[in-house]
């Protein structure tokens, strides 16, 4: 029998030196592994931030810790800001919610004074401030959050952001006041409710033909429409906005009212709009606001770190920065020490999951979550922080809790939590009646079930699930959250799990 030729033995290619950045100022012997820093900067002072502040020291970190924030305000959650507009006259601050002090933990706070420059090396990074001071450390955490979109044309459109952004908009609210929100999403329709029970004049528009397309997709978009009339807002679909300028002054007048139509308040004037729509209509209003979407606030990036077309930069499980986001980078190469130095989470982030692939940021549960798994990381107090937990396992380690995508609305009287990454190629089946008054689910099914079908013993279909909307079901909402935790995808029985009457854990396959 012939034995098997030795393999063939070629010469090694010569691996080139990394390319260095202009800015080195330190020494240049670095190690290719950076040691843990002695020196972090946090960028970004939300829930994202104040997580990594907390976490570092937690986990013994006692070096030189800055915070740079934007707003000049200490750490709040944001989701309350427009569910709970009128209720809460004041942030939920995270000192008081979490326990989170960021002046306390930090050793220097800028809360006024953002990040607007970064160049990073393998001996360290340089950051300018706002102000224009010069921040020198040994690895920085981005965490920047976000921004919302305003349109070029919509100039005169609020929008509601940030506890500034709430305040304006509470002071503008009262009865009578005519109000339209370019956008059925999430915070559209949260706020069309809050504003309507106030007693405003509320008309939302969306381009699209169903509030929440772009979220839910058209199946379940297309059960919402009737919420809007049920609480008294005005609702246009498929109504894409031209332009919002200000108003001619041909706007109602009355004692409440200036000249021009636009309404006084507490001795505030909510300056008069018109907007424009596609189609030629003209709708009159005394407070325009946008929300047709958010952006990673990671503009003062671009050309220095890998951000790919939204704006975000792809990192591994741990929050590590990946290397390019695409070969045409601007950015270009980034050397493994120098990468070594960054790390991200919270909106400006894409950050790998065994279940669902890529995940954007802008979940609240990610900004909640995932500094403690970066920091861990970054400290060195996790071994294998981006390792399959199959290796994971091999190697005696713990495995690392993961949570799946989650979004909570409260919006137009009724109670919504999604639960999972659904994709627009996901076929989904609802659980229960829409119509019905009650409260009522929707799964987002995998479609590789049509090319490689499974069945139960009794003939069952078997399905992977992506996603799980629960509406009106507050209850349910803690038993889901643990399904979709889990490290392995989410399988069900089809036809137990469709059965308003059977739990959905009975339904686990």
């Amino acid at each position: 029998m012939p034995t098997r030729p030795a393999p063939r033995r070629f010469p090694p290619v010569p691996t080139p030196p990394p390319r260095v950045p202009a800015l080195v100022w330190a020494s240049p012997a670095v190690p290719a592994t950076p040691e843990p820093p002695r020196s972090v900067v946090v960028v970004g002072a939300g829930l994202a931030g104040a997580q990594t502040v907390a976490a570092l020291r937690q986990h013994g970190f006692d070096g030189q810790l800055t915070l740079l924030g934007a707003e000049g305000v200490p750490p709040y959650d944001r989701p309350p800001l427009s569910k709970e507009l009128l209720s809460r006259r004041d942030p939920v601050w995270l000192a008081e919610d979490l326990g989170v002090d960021v002046s306390r933990l930090a050793d220097e706070v800028r809360l006024g004074d953002p990040a607007v420059g970064l160049d990073p090396s393998p001996a360290g990074v340089r950051m300018r401030t706002d102000s224009g001071a010069d921040v020198r450390t040994d690895a920085v955490v981005l965490a920047m959050g976000s921004t919302p979109v305003v349109p070029r044309g919509w100039e005169p459109a609020w929008t509601l952001h940030t506890a500034a952004d709430a305040a304006r908009l509470r002071e503008a609210l009262a009865p009578g006041v005519r109000l339209v929100i370019a956008g059925a999403g999430w915070i559209g329709a949260e706020l069309a409710g809050v504003a309507a029970s106030a007693g405003a004049q509320v008309t939302v528009v969306e381009a699209a033909p169903v509030p929440l397309a772009r979220q839910l997709g058209p199946t379940v978009g297309k059960h919402l429409d009737r919420w809007y009339e049920a609480a008294g807002v005005r609702l246009l679909t498929g109504s894409p906005v031209a332009a919002v300028h200000a108003s001619d002054g041909a706007g109602p007048s009355g004692p409440d009212r200036d000249g021009d139509g636009s309404l006084r308040k507490g001795g505030a004037t909510a300056v008069g709009c018109v907007v424009e729509l596609a189609d030629g209509t003209r709708l009159e209003a005394d407070v325009v606001l946008a929300a047709v979407g958010a952006r990673p606030a990671s503009a003062w990036l671009a050309g220095r770190l890998p951000l790919d077309a939204t704006g975000r930069l792809r990192v591994d499980r741990a929050g590590r920065l990946a290397r390019h986001a695409s070969p045409t980078d601007p950015a270009g190469y980034l050397s493994a020490p120098t990468l070594a130095r960054l790390w991200a989470v919270g909106d400006v982030a894409v950050r790998e999951h065994p279940v669902f692939g890529p995940v954007p940021g802008g979940h609240w549960s990610a900004a909640l979550h995932d500094p403690e798994i970066t920091v861990r990381a970054m400290l060195g107090v996790d071994a294998a922080p981006s390792d399959p937990e199959e290796v994971r396992a091999r190697l005696g380690l713990e495995p690392i809790p993961r949570h799946a995508p989650y979004v909570f609305s409260r919006q137009l009287g009724h109670d919504l939590a999604l639960l999972g990454l659904p994709t627009p190629t996901d076929e989904v089946l609802l659980r229960g009646d829409p119509e019905g008054g009650g409260s009522w689910a929707a799964l987002y099914v995998e479609r590789a079930l049509d090319r490689h079908p499974r069945t139960t013993p009794d003939g069952h279909p078997i399905a992977t699930i992506r996603a799980v909307l629960l509406v009106d079901a507050p209850r349910e909402v803690g038993a889901v959250r643990r399904l979709m935790n889990g490290s392995e995808p989410l399988r069900l029985d089809l036809v137990k799990a469709l059965d308003p009457g059977t739990r959905l854990r009975d339904a686990v396959v």
